[in-house]
């Protein structure tokens, strides 16, 4: 069985792609070969790291969503017998959302033999309130056969409102019981960690190509792999993963 692992969120900027290239270096560094696709039709930053063998799915037809493209993405995870890591784009995010819902997707899924996982995140600042609106419609939207993980990104602001956290906000308290894991991406120091992170997404490169690159310096490395190692252990523990 395949897990058909989905990031959705339907704001953009917040982290989607970082996710999907977060995934598929853990698969990777267990010795899994994972599906990687992005159907991105706008920033195909995923299809960008050329070392994970992304697959883009072209979804627009004369500039617009052609909705029956997505059957191209059924059938390329149908076979899967790895897991799949598909990232998708803001903008594409009620199109797919409502295709994947109104065919049926995640029980289809389930008969092939696949459990779909969808990851979608939060994040702080003015982006807040429209990442957990996101996130309470997806749950609502999708039927009991899907798992969630939230990943918490505290790039753009603290994620709190009135002196809640997540863990005690309306859209989590509503929902948790969708939810299998919750991962905190670490709040980064810009002129050290976080910048050697964002030099590293920008060149398209993941941590084993960084890590090996010895025009890097020895405490970028280290820095980068301290962060490595932080989310993995995270994700050790979502055990849907």
């Amino acid at each position: 069985m395949a897990k058909i692992h989905m990031i959705l969120q339907g704001k953009g900027g917040v982290g989607k792609s970082l996710i999907a290239t977060l995934l598929a270096q853990y698969k990777i560094n267990a010795g899994q070969q994972p599906l990687c696709i992005d159907t991105d039709p706008v920033n195909a930053t995923f299809h960008g790291f050329e070392r994970l063998n992304v697959k883009r799915l072209h979804i627009l037809e004369n500039e617009e969503i052609n909705p029956r493209n997505f059957d191209t993405l059924v059938e390329l995870i149908a076979p899967a017998t790895d897991d799949v890591i598909i990232d998708n784009g803001a903008s594409s995010f009620v199109p797919l959302s409502h295709y994947l819902n109104s065919n049926q997707v995640p029980s289809l899924l389930q008969e092939l033999g696949h459990e779909l996982v969808i990851h979608t995140v939060i994040t702080g600042s003015q982006a807040l309130t429209d990442t957990l609106n996101g996130f309470a419609q997806l749950a609502t939207q999708f039927t009991q056969e899907t798992t969630f993980i939230v990943w918490l990104n505290p790039y753009w602001g603290a994620i709190e409102s009135e002196g809640k956290s997540f863990e005690q906000m309306k859209a989590y308290t509503a929902n948790k019981s969708r939810v299998s894991a919750i991962i905190h991406i670490p709040t980064l120091k810009k002129e050290t960690y976080g910048r050697d992170l964002a030099d590293m997404l920008q060149a398209r490169l993941t941590f084993a190509e960084a890590l090996a690159n010895p025009a890097l310096t020895i405490m970028t490395r280290q820095r980068l792999t301290i962060i490595k190692n932080q989310l993995f252990a995270q994700m050790d523990s979502a055990a849907v993963l």
